[in-house]
């Protein structure tokens, strides 16, 4: 099993070496560009949008073009951009060294101890 903060350092490792921490980053920045995958995920929602992994795979195993499929199948739709904020997110958390599986757990513990909707409407 993928451990969340090793998962963590490798994608932050990948972004370094493709040039996306050359200079220091704006929080702000980045907590946006997160968002802006979100909003991405929300457009391709609601212009029904959504990944074919079947037709993917059984179309890269009749040896088909991986990016070509990729592109076709799975590219910018909603859960290509869920990725793409998951990415972002554990980008940041391995910049900032935060050790993202103690929080996760932290808060799953205190949320088990909310009431019903945590006392709200929704």
């Amino acid at each position: 099993m993928i451990k969340l903060n090793e998962l963590s350092k490798e994608i932050n490792g990948y972004a370094k070496s493709k040039g996306f921490w050359d200079n220091p980053r704006e929080i702000g920045t980045l907590l946006m560009l997160i968002v802006s995958e979100l909003a991405e995920a929300l457009e391709a929602d609601r212009k029904v949008k959504y990944a074919l992994p079947k037709e993917f795979k059984k179309n890269v195993d009749l040896g088909g073009n991986w990016q070509t499929n990729f592109e076709l199948y799975i590219k910018d739709t909603f859960e290509d951009e869920i990725a793409d904020a998951f990415i972002r997110l554990f980008d940041l958390c391995g910049a900032m060294n935060i050790d993202i599986e103690y929080h996760i757990n932290q808060k799953l513990v205190y949320n088990a101890a909310r009431e019903y909707r945590h006392g709200k409407k929704y």
